[in-house]
C-alpha cells in the first residue's frame, strides 16, 4: 500500500499564501502523475492541480490557475503546491494524489492518495 506523506496546510487570511508538500515513499515511472484535489463542506472532491513526472506538464483548475504553482523534485520524490491570493473559496481539505498514468487528469480517480490537510482561508 502506498502512503503518501503530506505536510503544510493550516488557517490564513484572505491574500496570504500556504503551501503544501507530499512526498512518494517510492520509484516514481515515466508518466507518473502527482497532484492534489481539495474537497470542501458539502461539496464533491475536485482537481486542482497536477504535474506529469516526466515531462514537468502541468494542469490547472480555472479557479486556481495564476495563484497556485505545483512543482517537483526528482531527489526527493516530492511534489509541492504553493498557494499565494488565498481565498475564502479555497477553504477545503486537499489531498494528494499519484497514479501511474492510467487516469483522466481531471476526474478523483487517481490511484493513491494521501489522508488529507486542511487548509481555512477567512476573509
Amino acid at each position: 500500500q502506498v502512503q503518501l506523506v503530506e505536510s503544510g496546510g493550516g488557517a490564513v487570511q484572505a491574500g496570504d499564501s500556504l503551501g503544501l508538500s507530499c512526498s512518494y515513499p517510492g520509484r516514481i515511472f515515466s508518466g507518473y502523475r502527482m497532484g492534489w484535489f481539495r474537497q470542501a463542506p458539502g461539496k464533491e472532491r475536485e482537481f486542482v492541480a497536477s504535474i506529469n513526472w516526466r515531462t514537468g506538464t502541468t494542469y490547472y483548475a480555472d479557479s486556481v490557475k495564476g495563484r497556485f504553482t505545483i512543482s517537483r523534485d526528482d531527489a526527493k520524490n516530492t511534489v509541492y503546491l504553493q498557494m499565494n491570493g488565498l481565498k475564502p473559496e479555497d477553504t477545503a481539505v486537499y489531498y494528494c494524489v499519484a497514479d501511474p498514468g492510467s487516469s483522466p487528469i481531471y476526474t478523483p480517480t487517481y490511484r493513491y492518495w494521501g489522508q488529507g490537510t486542511q487548509v481555512t482561508v477567512s476573509s
